[in-house]
């Protein structure tokens, strides 16, 4: 492969843009390394109805989870005034991960892909699965999965650094 820019290309091509890999990655450490080996934390976030049983909610987050490539769940997340929902408190309690929660002005505050009218009705804000995952996974989160949706659950998954 020759070296970007170098007419000549050949072995000596080849060289120089290895030893000019070299020095980058003797200039900023390991970092490229460093980040390709990190763990993926994978948040999942969830809006749900009234009265849903855990089970569903598991079902969707195994779904969404395998779309993103398996792995296991840090936490799920939700909007505060579904925290005390039993499904989704049994399905954190069965998963082994915490049930965190946001206000709906924090999940307002995120700019999701797929807003939801029913959403902005029941909680206050455009989105709670996509929201919920992206605030969990932190500031430098990433949206894997957009919201998928069973007959009383949504959820999305996101990444984050930990």
């Amino acid at each position: 492969m020759a070296a970007v820019g170098d007419p000549l290309g050949g072995p000596a091509a080849e060289q120089r843009h290895q030893e000019r890999a070299q020095g980058d990655d003797d200039r900023h450490g390991s970092t490229l390394l460093t980040a390709a080996l990190l763990p993926a934390y994978w948040y999942a976030g969830v809006g749900a109805r009234r009265g849903v049983g855990a089970d569903e909610v598991l079902a969707l987050i195994g779904e969404a989870l395998a779309e993103a490539g398996g792995g296991a769940l840090t936490a799920l997340a939700t909007a505060g005034a579904k925290a005390r929902e039993p499904g989704l408190v049994e399905a954190a309690a069965r998963l082994g991960v915490p049930l965190l929660s946001y206000g709906a002005e924090a999940l307002a505050a995120v700019t999701v892909p797929n807003p939801s009218p029913a959403a902005l009705a029941a909680v206050g804000a455009p989105g709670v699965a996509e929201a919920a995952a992206l605030l969990a996974a932190g500031p430098y989160g990433v949206l894997v999965v957009d919201k998928r949706k069973s007959a009383r659950v949504t959820c999305a998954v996101a990444r984050g650094p930990g």
